[in-house]
């Protein structure tokens, strides 16, 4: 009988056990699903924040060629907005956690606005020769090229003209994803800036459906010469839609670079590589970047903080990430991949709160960042830094990748 009763209070047992692990596993499989489609929500957010600009006022000519602004969008409702006026990307809008949609880019609402700003480089694409060159000259084929010098006696991101300043031919069009892309194309003719060779150039920006904008370089020439593209596109994971700017110094970064290129006071390398190790020039954990941008360290009192080309842990041009930065305080976060060897992490020292973006913000001290995905700064005239030299018959190709999620 003792033993009947003890075999149902273990039945007992059992059933309430077997009913738990059910809860307990469909409480999960809630939760679970509930998370996703958070993450769904947060990424198909606010769609009625977003505040495109007009492409109206975009509208217009400069060296007889027309002036437009293209919008891009992706399924989880990110969008960017970009003109072919210099390559620049204008507008970029993504979420934060709580799904609010900010517009995370600096830059103007019209096309007045950027003929007329001192800050030429917002949004914009970047070349021939990306960062500086010392002193705009190199040797090439034991010719001597000299450029403009456009930043304290050297060569800055292609000179006055370069390719921040022209006027792309310009195609929208869906890739085989659907998704939605711009192409954009110039021919920079042999001499221009001071550069030899005819130059073909194709840009490709994609907003992908995995919340990346995509930006694919590929070039052509019929002489021998020297190439770095980048963008210069300045972020903020704080946003601009209010008006407000506030400091990057909250941003955390983290790089996958374990030496960077010291400089002169003037941002020239000195040819050193040097060890990131315990330096502030160190991000090779997540680290704040208002933490240490003020040490009293040569670096950066030659930039006046971070503004210095970190060399990324990778070898060959293999498509790798480079490093991420993240907000605390709203979840944003941007991934950055690369074929380059190398990025530079400007912080946004040289703001002064001298310019007024496009919801009337004003650009403060550190209030942007920009990270560049790129070759060494001048690489010409380093032997022992990785060559950019383009020659006839061969194609130049990079792929830079922002990636934006949600933590």
């Amino acid at each position: 009988m003792k033993s009947n009763k003890l075999f149902i209070v273990l039945c007992i047992v059992l059933v309430n056990l077997c009913f738990s692990a059910y809860s307990t596993n469909k409480d999960k499989r809630v939760a679970t699903g509930l998370a996703k489609e958070h993450t769904n929500t947060q990424l198909n957010s606010k769609l009625n924040d977003v505040k495109l600009l007009n492409e109206a006022d975009f509208l217009g000519e400069v060296d007889g060629k027309a002036i437009a602004l293209f919008t891009l969008k992706n399924k989880s409702g990110l969008v960017a907005q970009i003109t072919n006026f210099g390559g620049r990307v204008v507008a970029l809008w993504t979420p934060d956690r709580l799904g609010e949609m900010d517009d995370i880019v600096t830059g103007h609402a019209n096309l007045k606005k950027y003929l007329s700003s001192k800050e030429v480089y917002f949004g914009a694409l970047i070349g021939r020769y990306g960062n500086r060159i010392a002193k705009g000259e190199f040797q090439l084929d034991n010719t001597k090229f000299q450029l403009a010098q456009n930043n304290n006696g050297n060569s800055l991101h292609g000179g006055p003209k370069g390719f921040h300043n022209v006027v792309w031919d310009a195609r929208s069009f869906k890739t085989p994803e659907n998704e939605d892309a711009l192409e954009l194309k110039y021919i920079s003719k042999n001499g221009e800036e001071g550069y030899p060779g005819n130059l073909s150039i194709v840009v490709i920006y994609t907003l992908t459906n995995n919340n990346e904008l995509k930006i694919d370089y590929s070039a052509t020439t019929d002489k021998n010469t020297v190439l770095n593209l980048t963008n210069h596109t300045f972020f903020n994971l704080h946003g601009f839609k209010n008006g407000e700017s506030k400091s990057v110094d909250s941003h955390q970064l983290q790089l996958n670079a374990s030496y960077y290129i010291p400089t002169d006071e003037n941002l020239i390398p000195t040819g050193e590589i040097a060890s990131v190790k315990g330096t502030p020039m160190d991000f090779t954990k997540l680290k704040t970047i208002g933490d240490r941008v003020n040490n009293d360290y040569p670096a950066l009192k030659y930039g006046k903080g971070y503004d210095h080309n970190w060399i990324l842990n990778k070898k060959g041009n293999a498509l790798t990430e480079a490093g991420m930065f993240y907000e605390p305080s709203n979840g944003r976060v941007m991934r950055i991949f690369t074929t380059e060897p190398a990025v530079q992490f400007y912080g946004g020292n040289f703001f002064n709160a001298s310019e007024k973006g496009k919801y009337g913000e004003l650009y403060i001290h550190r209030s942007a960042f920009a990270i560049e995905t790129q070759h060494y700064p001048d690489s010409p005239n380093h032997p022992n830094f990785p060559t950019t030299e383009l020659k006839p018959g061969e194609k130049y190709q990079h792929t830079c990748i922002y990636k934006f999620e949600i933590k």
